[in-house]
């Protein structure tokens, strides 16, 4: 059995193989053998909430495992995952910290990103300096040639620091910007990854055939894009309807014209549902966290570690 950390986890290193093993997962799911229920919260009253995400995968190597963490007021916030063989009962490890749900993330929005966007995609737009939008580019790098990237957020120090980071880790240029509309400019690839519950880009500053992952806020209470962005799109995904479904609040586009044709990333991966049929087609994806997914990423890194 193995524990790991966040200080074991290197984004870059893992996520070409975490993006690889999520592809295998959304086409086991469109198969009907993935094990992926909507997250469950236990609350403390006055105190925050612990959230259980359970799932797995059949097959030839089945898994299952879990993920849970806290919502409490605070400082530091953590998780803990723990993956099991299902068909020899064998522990494999435990992973601790938040760096693998960022990691999963980001995979997921990478997964996207290789049947959404077009293949020649090169220049990517981010909106938001944080650890997602990191692991978004990341996985954008991972599966297209990116050539170079322009970031905005609120905080330009944190923007800053971003962009010379990333620039580094990816040996793209990656430039900072003093508004999400320069940012996402020209950009083949716009990744939004803000805790805004306001729209941060208007639908006319995106260029025709670009792709959007989006895994800020998206309920009717608060979301970082507009439904105007869903109506330029030719194609809107997600990873998991069933947790559109399962929100508090209803999901932003509940009620609208678009509720209706919401893809599941699973059904385009397989095949069973058609993707982008033109550099034109302007493509969404909402990332909204498919469950047991972190166990397979988790197991990914054990098999590599």
């Amino acid at each position: 059995m193995k524990i790991l950390k966040d200080e074991d986890l290197c984004p870059s290193a893992v996520m070409r193989g975490a993006i690889d093993a999520l592809e295998a997962a959304f086409r086991a799911k469109a198969a009907g053998e993935l094990v992926s229920p909507p997250r469950h919260h236990v609350s403390f009253p006055d105190r925050g909430d612990i959230v259980f995400t359970v799932g797995g995968i059949d097959g030839e190597r089945p898994l299952a495992g879990f993920r849970a963490y806290e919502t409490f007021a605070g400082g530091r916030h953590s998780q803990i995952v723990a993956v099991w063989r299902a068909d020899t009962a064998e522990l494999q490890g435990v992973i601790l910290g938040e760096r693998l749900g960022q990691i999963r993330t980001g995979a997921i929005g990478g997964v996207a990103i290789r049947h959404l966007s077009v293949p020649a995609a090169s220049m990517v737009g981010i909106i938001g300096s944080g650890a997602q939008a990191r692991t978004q580019l990341i996985a954008a790098a991972a599966v297209r040639d990116i050539g170079s990237a322009r970031v905005f957020s609120r905080n330009p120090r944190n923007c800053a620091a971003f962009a010379e980071e990333m620039q580094l880790e990816l040996g793209i240029a990656v430039e900072p910007v003093t508004s999400a509309a320069k940012a996402v400019a020209d950009a083949d690839i716009v990744l939004c990854a803000t805790s805004s519950d306001m729209p941060v880009i208007d639908a006319s500053e995106l260029k025709a055939g670009v792709h959007i992952n989006t895994i800020g806020p998206k309920t009717l209470m608060g979301h970082e894009l507009g439904v105007d962005v869903a109506d330029i799109a030719s194609i809107i995904a997600t990873d998991s309807p069933e947790q559109t479904r399962a929100y508090t609040s209803p999901f932003f586009l509940c009620g609208t014209m678009h509720e209706e044709r919401i893809l599941d990333l699973a059904a385009i991966v397989a095949g069973h549902a058609a993707g982008r049929t033109s550099s034109l087609d302007t493509t969404l994806f909402c990332s909204v966290g498919l469950a047991g997914t972190e166990v397979i990423v988790a197991s990914a890194i054990f098999d590599t570690i």
